[in-house]
């Protein structure tokens, strides 16, 4: 049973799943009053603990503290209310690089009620548009040097009734900036209930009509009061540095209800780049950062100075399962620990991750606090110890979609179906294996790409890889990795015979990749995770089709022998 809603648009409460086709929600240890508005919460709430003085948010050149960051989104709050029409309920679109006017409107428009949706600057008209009909948005807020897309959002989708620009950078001259100028400094914010809607996500790697999940005031404080409390142990001397965009739930919890949950300092950079990150930890002194695997192998192969990272306590991996020799050289590299973990957009943030006490290499961890995991089969039976089976978990967060029938396949008896492969230890420790579209069965073996993948990347040639199940006429798949080698080393067959002896050496012989492609560059999304559904796109367009169409460029073994 819902707590009555402050919404007066009922649009996102009107469109929540059915709850007998929500989970089973598992609150205890999470105790939140019925009227909660998470604008306030991570906002004006640290002035009441006396962190007023304390920076909030850096960057474009500026630290503004709790205080000004406080009075600056309570005009934004007026401006949108009085100049702009806001109603609680209302959807808000955002379309910002990062940056601290981003976090700004996202947290002025939470406390005016309405509902976000936060999007990222290289989404384009086509993908906008499916975003804002599926959402019903009618109002969007941009930075002025990316409004051309959503101007011609307007042409396409007459839902969208207005955009209004802010200035991303520190000048603060756009209208939304003018406008403000002249609001008090004070709001009242919206008296919403806690389980009124207070975002959307969209789903990154959509296929399709995209998918929006759907998230209460009170998950966006569990992540902070679950993850970010018991595994990161964030104080207000925190500083978090990262890459994701904000737009993802990935980088909104980990640069932003982090870090303002508990009075620390969130750095907000649009050139937050893996090869410049370990320079932006030394410039801000950073303790916390925030990125992919992908992008943490980048920044220790950046030419500068690892070991002087004195003031970094812990690295958050996401995204995809972290490999083992990327484990290993972060460490070795820094003495720093790096914490792998797995969340999903659906979950809103990382639910089973290593602990700072407790981390291992090849491990995805345990659960937070409040969450539960099994490992079960088709049937929902669990699999015993060691074996390979489908993640199900439940806990203070899950799966919500908005107005979606693909709800009833990622929600099952009450368990969240991530759809990722995972093992359990007879230790209670889960072990990512593959996600359950990337399981490649090859003459009846099931071999997870991940794995092989973390094979090939301990071998010095190899700089970044991917792994594949290529169509076969004689085994159905078989694996085939797509490497990018580092300097020094050639693309012949020679250092293809010698990536795969060293795979056979390193994982059980039949997971060899028989067939190496050579290439310039992996597919990647912008916050750095694989994209290996495109190369299979690309090389084997039609889906099923038999054998394999090997091009001039392809390095190929066809030596069947384990």
């Amino acid at each position: 049973m819902y707590i009555q809603s402050a919404h007066a648009d009922t649009f996102a409460r009107d469109n929540l799943p059915p709850t007998d086709c929500q989970p089973e929600f598992l609150l205890a240890g999470y105790h939140y009053p019925q009227r909660l508005n998470a604008g306030v919460e991570l906002c004006d709430r640290l002035l009441d603990q006396g962190h007023g003085e304390r920076i909030a948010l850096a960057g474009n050149g500026r630290r503004r503290t709790y205080q000004e960051l406080t009075e600056w989104t309570n005009r934004l709050a007026h401006v949108l209310v009085e100049d702009l029409g806001v109603v609680p309920g209302q959807r808000v679109l955002i379309r910002s690089a990062n940056n601290p006017a981003m976090v700004a409107c996202w947290l002025a428009a939470t406390k005016a009620g309405a509902v976000v949706v936060n999007t990222m600057p290289m989404l384009r008209t086509k993908e906008l548009c499916q975003v804002i009909d599926k959402a019903e948005i009618s109002l969007a807020l941009c930075d002025t040097r990316l409004l051309d897309e959503l101007v011609e959002c307007q042409q396409h989708s007459p839902v969208l009734k207005r955009v209004a620009g802010f200035d991303g950078t520190a000048n603060h001259d756009a209208e939304l900036d003018r406008l403000a100028l002249g609001k008090p400094a004070t709001f009242e914010a919206v008296n919403t209930a806690a389980d009124d809607v207070a975002l959307l996500g969209f789903t990154s790697g959509t296929t399709g009509s995209p998918k929006a999940t759907m998230h209460f005031h009170r998950d966006l404080l569990v992540i902070a009061d679950g993850y970010a409390k018991e595994v990161l142990q964030v104080t207000p001397e925190d500083v978090f540095v990262g890459s994701p965009p904000l737009a993802f739930t990935f980088g909104l919890g980990g640069l932003a209800i982090f870090p303002l949950r508990f009075g620390a300092t969130a750095v907000l950079l649009e050139h937050a780049s893996p090869p410049n990150m370990m320079d932006i930890i030394r410039e801000y002194q950073a303790t916390v950062v925030f990125t992919a695997p992908t992008a943490y192998r980048a920044m220790l192969s950046a030419p500068t100075r690892h070991e002087d990272l004195s003031s970094l306590r812990v690295a958050v991996s996401a995204g995809e399962t972290l490999p083992a020799p990327i484990y290993h050289d972060w460490i070795k590299q820094t003495g720093t620990p790096i914490l792998d973990g797995i969340g999903a957009t659906e979950m809103l943030h990382i639910f089973i991750s290593n602990h700072l006490n407790d981390h291992r290499p090849s491990c995805t961890g345990k659960p937070v606090t409040g969450y539960e995991a099994r490992i079960v089969d088709d049937e929902m039976n669990d699999v015993p110890r060691g074996t390979v089976g489908k993640l199900a978990v439940r806990g203070p967060t899950g799966c919500r979609y908005l107005a979606d029938k693909r709800q009833q396949k990622y929600v099952k008896a009450g368990w969240n179906i991530t759809g990722d492969a995972f093992y359990q230890d007879e230790e209670g420790y889960f072990h990512f294996a593959a996600r359950n579209d990337d399981m490649i069965v090859s003459a009846g073996y099931n071999i997870a790409g991940p794995e092989v993948e973390a094979a090939l990347l301990a071998h010095p040639a190899v700089k970044e890889c991917a792994v594949i199940g290529a169509p076969s006429q004689e085994r159905g798949q078989i694996v085939e990795a797509f490497v990018v080698l580092n300097d020094g080393f050639q693309q012949d067959e020679e250092c293809q015979q010698m990536l795969q002896d060293f795979v056979k050496q390193t994982i059980a012989p039949y997971k060899y990749p028989r067939s190496i492609r050579f290439i310039e560059a992996l597919p990647k999304t912008s916050t750095g995770k694989v994209q290996r559904f495109r190369l299979s796109q690309e090389h084997y367009p039609s889906a099923g089709s038999p054998g394999i169409n090997v091009n001039s460029t392809n390095i190929n073994s066809t030596n069947t022998n384990a």
